[in-house]
């Protein structure tokens, strides 16, 4: 169906069973537009979620690297507080550099065998993205997290992190792509709106750096009404929703 003719495009995504979400993305702040929503929906209904960050975004202020990196650190901490995530891990790959290849995959890999999530959410990889051409690292961050999915699920895809590390296989339920045609939603209430506004908040220096930008309280509800338009509620957070397998 056709949002444009007054029906709603999208379906209810199927979330009820979601037990432990893994959102795998390149930078500090990368996960607080509309995704952020979304997690505070899940953890307000007890779902565990952990924030896996490719960099510490350290390319990313009008100030030194080394400065940078642990001030995004902490301000992407208070970020997850304030919607119910407690499992932050930061790799050290560098910002502005990403590149997609088996190194990053095997750390994403590991990452899903550590935390066993039943759903991974990531970018799409693709170069042109709803809002422009994306930045390379979102795009060697989507597609190395989408074959990450498959290596963490295979055992003779990178052996040594059973018999180095025993990190067995792990074969998530459902892939959540950001960026791409989305074809589910999920719907977001006002307290998870507040909470998601209040995790974008929580970046307040490396926003500071960026004046351009507007306000949270401006753009997070601007972003979310515009994709509850194509869902027929008020505000809501699109995905592309892939089934990798059945119930367990």
């Amino acid at each position: 169906m056709d949002a444009a003719a007054g029906s709603p495009s999208l379906e209810p995504l199927d979330d009820a069973g979601f037990r432990r979400v893994l959102v795998v993305v390149a930078h500090p702040d990368d996960p607080e537009y509309g995704t952020s929503a979304a997690v505070a929906e899940w953890t307000g209904r007890g779902v565990e979620v952990g924030y896996l960050l490719l960099t510490s975004g350290e390319a990313g202020m009008q100030r030194p690297p080394e400065e940078a990196a642990p001030l995004r650190a902490e301000e992407q901490r208070r970020a997850c507080d304030e919607v119910g995530v407690q499992r932050l891990t930061i790799l050290d790959f560098p910002d502005g550099m990403l590149e997609y290849g088996l190194e990053l995959r095997r750390a994403i890999a590991r990452e899903i065998r550590r935390f066993r999530p039943d759903v991974v959410v990531t970018g799409s990889g693709e170069l042109l993205v709803p809002w422009g051409i994306d930045h390379a690292d979102h795009r060697a961050a989507g597609l190395a997290t989408i074959d990450a999915v498959r290596d963490a699920d295979n055992r003779w895809v990178f052996p040594e992190l059973l018999r180095d590390e025993d990190l067995g296989p792990w074969g998530a339920t459902w892939m959540l792509l950001t960026g791409a045609r989305p074809t589910s939603y999920v719907e977001i209430g006002d307290d998870a709106e507040r909470r998601a506004i209040a995790s974008l908040a929580a970046h307040e220096a490396y926003l500071a750096d960026l004046p351009w930008h507007p306000a949270p309280a401006d753009a997070i509800p601007e972003m979310l009404r515009a994709q509850g338009g194509a869902a027929g509620v008020p505000r809501a957070v699109g995905f592309s929703a892939h089934r990798l397998r059945g119930a367990e």
